[in-house]
């Protein structure tokens, strides 16, 4: 790094607006708890050595291209690219890489990334197929954790027993297959992870009540948005196929994340496996809309009936319409998934359907107008003995502010032997049950455990209890610009009104830190200057102490009579 370099790194910095200057610290991430008290502290550290080894990590291969150029005098940078790197502080407003930068650019080693889309070609119909597929699974994983969230571990993957029980439900084909979705979701904002779930997000539900065709192409927006910035086009699409692996040259964690992203871009049907877009999807990947007319011909046509069966079953003659799934579902339990789907009835699914809010009557006109066959006698006569079973335990707050069981007495007494409800905590009041846990908690529990529960208000009226907890879709945390005020206040409270004098004497400064030997330019009383060659000993009371070489004395100089400083 050159004094010059630092100097007018730090010059420019200071001329910056607050959000310019929020913007360049975040893009480097640099922490807003660091130590800096002035502008020099922050261009010393923007090009120390260590520092950029990181920074080059976030530099793409166009980026790399245009700092080498620079260097050896090549060719105009294109504007684009000359700013990002400018906004970062690793070349000057030019396009001229710092000294610092080119030095780092120079020592770094290229990473062997392999390729990332590696399978063969398909036709437009097989691809469409394939995105029905992958709204179909998607869709399924979002209805499993309207129930329980899934789980996950501590690299942010789905957890090995929940990647398992969506392969053994049908949800998805495979275990990459699982966490290849789930990613796709959490990318999309449709599942909101915390340290140790994935829950479904409020816009996972809206999600849920779209058409497929909607479901698709708001995904696939949603993932060509978030691309990193390497594989975008000025345009607002994506590069080709074979520029991905290479995007980021100096980054060794790129490999693993290309992988990962080609892998969700191929699952969703955006690309055929060898990276090439489907003819409907091309203009998707040229940064416009997917030819969504052309998707809808080749996808299976949704419909709004189904059959209901003597055996307990509904068979749907093609893909449900969303919102009919989603309420059949929460009736029946899904037992295949393909373009006619399978759905059994039981005991237990429509008891579910109670305790979540729909009784008898509201439950037969639902399947009476879904049906083209009617409703069978032995459904019917299912929906009236769970309807006389529904209520026997009622669950609700009481006066004390704790969750009240009440009802049957066996039912209640085999509830306080079940080994299962044990976290509920729960204690014998007179002939009820009580417990610390919430209503919804313990209402949801009990169903789970296939008790016929009914959910109460404190004034015992029904009402619908809450299923799992919905996370509302994540937020941006808070903009730059506010992260970095309180360093950014203390950079900009050291400015002077004279900068060199503030340069110059840190210079001494560091100077005497190391016990350097400089050469200083002295201005002499008479307006002629002297150069002095000095071993730095100390700095304080506006005045510099040294050992001049030449002579073998120490001398002391006013600062206000040094003109430069050179290092020897």
């Amino acid at each position: 790094m050159t004094a010059s370099d630092a100097r007018a790194l730090a010059t420019r910095l200071a001329t910056l607006d607050p959000d310019a200057l929020a913007a360049l610290l975040d893009a480097r991430h640099i922490s807003p708890g660091t130590s800096w008290t002035d502008f020099f502290d922050a261009a010393d550290a923007l090009l120390d050595p260590a520092h950029l080894t990181r920074a080059l990590a976030d530099v793409s291969d166009l980026e790399a291209a245009a700092l080498q150029a620079a260097v050896s005098g090549g060719t105009a940078v294109a504007p684009s690219v000359r700013d990002g790197l400018v906004a970062r502080a690793l070349a000057d407003e030019s396009g001229r890489p710092y000294d610092a930068v080119a030095a780092a650019l120079d020592a770094a080693t290229p990473i062997a990334a392999p390729a990332v889309f590696d399978g063969g070609t398909e036709s437009d119909a097989a691809s469409a197929e394939r995105a029905f597929d992958a709204v179909a699974s998607l869709a399924d994983i979002l209805h499993a954790t309207t129930r329980s969230p899934l789980g996950r571990i501590g690299s942010g993957a789905l957890s090995a027993g929940d990647r398992r029980r969506l392969v053994e439900t049908g949800a998805a084909h495979t275990p990459d297959g699982a966490d290849t979705l789930v990613a796709i979701a959490a990318q999309a904002g449709l599942l909101s992870g915390s340290e140790r779930t994935w829950s479904i997000s409020d816009a996972g539900m809206r999600w849920l009540e779209t058409r497929t065709l909607e479901r698709w192409l708001d995904v696939a927006h949603r993932l060509r948005d978030r691309l990193p910035a390497a594989l975008r086009t000025p345009e607002g699409g994506w590069r080709p196929a074979a520029q991905w692996a290479g995007a980021h040259p100096f980054d060794p964690s790129w490999p693993d994340r290309v992988t990962r992203l080609a892998a969700m871009l191929t699952q969703w049907a955006m690309t055929a496996p060898d990276g090439t877009p489907p003819a409907w999807a091309a203009g998707l990947a040229g940064g416009a809309d997917a030819d969504a007319a052309t998707l809808r011909s080749l996808l299976p046509h949704e419909v709004d009936k189904v059959y209901l069966q003597n055996d307990l079953t509904a068979i749907a003659p093609g893909p449900l319409e969303p919102q009919l799934d989603l309420r059949l579902r929460a009736t029946a339990r899904r037992e295949s998934r393909a373009q006619a789907a399978t759905y059994r009835f039981t005991a237990e699914t429509i008891g579910a359907a109670f305790a979540a809010g729909e009784t008898a009557a509201s439950l037969t006109e639902f399947l009476a107008t879904l049906s083209l066959t009617g409703v069978p006698q032995p459904l019917a006569y299912e929906i009236e003995r769970a309807a006389a079973r529904h209520g026997r335990l009622r669950v609700g707050p009481d006066w004390q502010g704790w969750t009240r069981l009440s009802g049957d007495a066996d039912l209640l007494e085999a509830i306080g032997v079940d080994q299962a409800l044990r976290p509920l905590g729960l204690v014998p009041d007179g002939a009820d049950l009580v417990t610390r846990i919430s209503a919804d908690t313990t209402s949801r529990m009990l169903a789970d455990a296939r008790y016929p529960v009914l959910a109460v208000d404190a004034d015992g009226a029904p009402r619908t209890p809450g299923r799992q907890e919905i996370v509302e879709s994540e937020s941006p945390g808070a903009p730059a610009s506010e992260r970095y005020r309180t360093l950014i206040e203390t950079l900009r409270a050291s400015l002077s009104d004279d900068a060199d004098a503030a340069w110059l004497e840190r210079e001494l400064d560091q100077a005497v830190r190391t016990r350097a030997t400089i050469e200083i330019t002295v201005r002499m009383p008479d307006g002629s200057s002297r150069d002095v060659t000095l071993e730095a000993a100390g700095l304080g009371g506006g005045r510099l102490r040294g050992r001049d070489r030449a002579a073998d004395v120490e001398r002391t100089l006013p600062l206000s009579s040094i003109v430069s400083v050179r290092p020897v």
